[in-house]
């Protein structure tokens, strides 16, 4: 990849992962959105299953917080392995070790709750570590909408990309000539929920 590449934010499908934080049963009543976040969580799921990109997960502390969303459950891959935490970040020894293996991944599409705690707090390690962050703004909320529009911000501010999901998928496949562009089509087609509010509220 080309530093130009690496400014710009080009995704490129070898050299990506999709990071999905926290979408779990018990934050249904207290995230702002969160159909819309469980199903722009479910279409990248699918799209990165599409377009073979690795998938990590986390859950906080499910001991007391329940487990993933059953609508994600239902579309993550057998292989993609839950890991439970207790710290706000998705960068647990676990994940990092992992993560550090798959030596050609530098770009990290990132998404989950909420944006201010766990989201924004996994987007800084990632930085710092020298990772391209990507962060699905149709995917990110919050308890409190400003918390969601503050964290948003202060990733961007900290060098993050702001992004949509079908920015993401559309991105990655590059044409329409990509054996995945089907797929990735028929994913943007598909009916949603409201729409979560623009970033800027302040």
């Amino acid at each position: 990849m080309s530093s130009t590449a690496v400014r710009i934010g080009r995704l490129l499908p070898n050299r990506t992962s999709l990071f999905v934080c926290d979408v779990q049963e018990r934050f249904r009543s207290t995230i702002k959105g969160y159909p819309a976040v469980i199903d722009t969580a479910r279409r990248l799921v699918r799209g990165a299953i599409a377009l073979e990109i690795p998938i990590f997960c986390t859950e906080q502390y499910p001991k007391a917080l329940g487990s993933t969303v059953q609508e994600l459950l239902d579309v993550l891959p057998e292989d993609c392995k839950r890991v439970p935490k207790t710290d706000f970040t998705m960068l647990v020894p676990e994940v990092k070790a992992e993560l550090e293996r798959m030596q050609d991944v530098k770009q990290i599409v990132l998404l989950g709750i909420e944006g201010h705690v766990c989201v924004f707090q996994t987007a800084l390690d990632l930085l710092e570590l020298g990772y391209e962050v990507h962060v699905v703004a149709d995917g990110v909320s919050s308890s409190r909408w400003l918390d969601r529009a503050v964290g948003l911000q202060r990733i961007a501010q900290s060098g993050g990309f702001l992004t949509t999901s079908e920015m993401i998928l559309f991105q990655l496949t590059g044409g329409s000539k990509h054996p995945a562009f089907k797929t990735v089509s028929n994913l943007a087609k598909e009916s949603r929920p409201e729409a979560l509010p623009i970033v800027s509220m302040l």
